[in-house]
This record gives structure tokens, sequence and C-alpha cells, in this order.
């Protein structure tokens, strides 16, 4: 009676564990996505490569994660990221150096600084994309 009561408790703290895992992993998913759209790359994988349970979080107990995410600038080339997490929360995210990519493929600034007229130039000195 007892070891079936402790065999549903064990059963019980790892699905949880299990659970907690998936909600990391969702996101770091969506993490992932959102920075290869800042970085204007294209996520072509993501993965977790490491879990280890660490005292801390909201809840006592938790994970500290790492994740893998695979782009690309082109279509052609691949690059690989990182991502850490303690719990729910992204500590740390790893970026290798990459080339930009195309001018005609580039986003457009949304700011005073970078842009068409190169940083920190302001838009009233910009015409038709070239700088004065």
């Amino acid at each position: 009676m007892m070891t079936d009561v402790l065999l549903m408790l064990a059963v019980a703290v790892i699905a949880a564990f299990f659970w907690q895992l998936r909600q990391m992993a969702e996101q770091a998913r969506l993490f992932a996505d959102k920075e290869c759209q800042k970085q204007n790359v294209q996520l072509l994988a993501f993965a977790q490569e490491s879990a280890r349970p660490s005292i801390g979080g909201h809840s006592g107990l938790c994970w500290k994660t790492k994740y893998l995410l695979e782009f690309s600038t082109d279509g052609i080339n691949q690059f690989r990221a990182h991502i850490w997490m303690h719990g729910k929360r992204v500590t740390k995210i790893q970026w290798p150096i990459f080339p930009e990519p195309e001018w005609h493929q580039a986003p457009t600034a949304k700011g005073s600084i970078g842009g068409s007229c190169g940083g920190g130039a302001s838009k009233g000195n910009c015409s038709s994309g070239r700088c004065r």
C-alpha cells in the first residue's frame, strides 16, 4: 500500500518536471523566433542541448537548460547560436559572428540610428536613401 503511494508520487513528480521542461522549450522557441526576426535571419532548427535540475526560480526547484538554434542569413550558410534559461527566464543568448544579409534583403531602420544613412544620421540628412 505504501509503495503504491510512493510510486504514484514519483510518477507525478516526474510528469511535473517533464511538463515544466516542455513549457520552457515552448517559451525558448518563441524567444528564438523573435530574436531571429530581429536579426533578419531564417531559423532552421531548434533543439534542447542540455537540462539539469537547479534550485531557484519561482517554484524553488526548476531546470537550467541550454538550447541550440541553427539559422541562416542567406539560405545557404548555416550558423549556430545558444540560449540559456533558468526556469522560465532567458539568462543568456550567444550569437556567433555572421555576415549581414544583403542590402536589398536588409530590413529598413525604424529609428534615428542606423538605416540607409549610416549610424546616427538624422532623417533630415537623407534624400532618397543617400546621405548628403
